[in-house]
């Protein structure tokens, strides 16, 4: 007998409302922020999830496991996540849905040409757009039979996961010591001020990637400006 309804749920067929229910979810992805979206749209979906947030954390789920569906965020703090895009994809046992996931377009067609079923741009915030794109990857008898209701929700993460995304990137900009780091915390505040409705981070953090100091200064001065603001709030 299952021993929880998570389990439970786990053994029923995909409904119309819940689209993807008895599959797995492993979300390979470094910021809270973008999880937590991804968290609430798999619940609301009825998947299951699981979080990595990077290369090697992934692995070390992968060999306890096999999900049937694999978000892979292309940007990740050790790697790039098109190697594990195509270490997968070229896998005798294959998982069974590979998703590439990113905020910057041009990753789509490099996603695609390493093997990934399909590629998704973030922001992902709409319940419907996610479940279309998973949907349409799953093999037949994986997906529901009845009509599905399309849902205009818009998933909003809760501020805790923002400023935990905001903290780590404080952090990696307190000890700057190389190109790597700086070119990764850059790309990392670019898809988070995107995700979070933040264009003047993004723009900011845009214009730090030359690494110029006065660039690094303004990218350091508008994290802890807004780590300010959420403590007050």
């Amino acid at each position: 007998m299952p021993e929880s309804l998570e389990d439970f749920l786990m053994t029923r067929p995909p409904t119309a409302e819940r689209p993807l229910l008895g599959q797995t979810v492993l979300v390979v992805e470094d910021s809270r922020f973008s999880c937590e979206a991804l968290r609430m749209i798999c619940q609301r979906s009825g998947a299951r999830i699981r979080r990595a947030d990077s290369l090697k954390s992934a692995a070390r789920h992968l060999r306890t496991y096999r999900p049937g569906i694999i978000l892979i965020d292309v940007g990740l703090p050790d790697g790039s996540g098109l190697d594990l895009v195509r270490d997968l994809a070229a896998s005798e046992v294959r998982i069974g849905v590979i998703i590439a996931m990113s905020g910057d377009d041009t990753n789509a067609d490099p996603a695609l040409q390493s093997g990934a079923d399909a590629f998704i741009a973030k922001p992902i915030t709409s319940i419907s757009a996610f479940q279309q794109a998973i949907i349409a990857e799953l093999p037949k008898d994986a997906r529901p039979t009845a009509l599905r209701p399309v849902s205009t929700d818009e998933i909003v993460p809760d501020r805790i996961a923002y400023r935990d995304d905001l903290v780590l990137a404080a952090d990696l900009l307190a000890n700057l010591t190389d190109a790597e780091t700086i070119a990764y915390v850059t790309s990392f505040l670019i898809g988070l001020g995107n995700s979070a409705d933040d264009p003047d981070l993004a723009n900011i953090a845009s214009k730090a990637e030359s690494a110029s100091p006065p660039g690094i200064r303004n990218l350091r001065a508008a994290v802890d400006q807004r780590l300010a603001t959420l403590v007050t709030v």
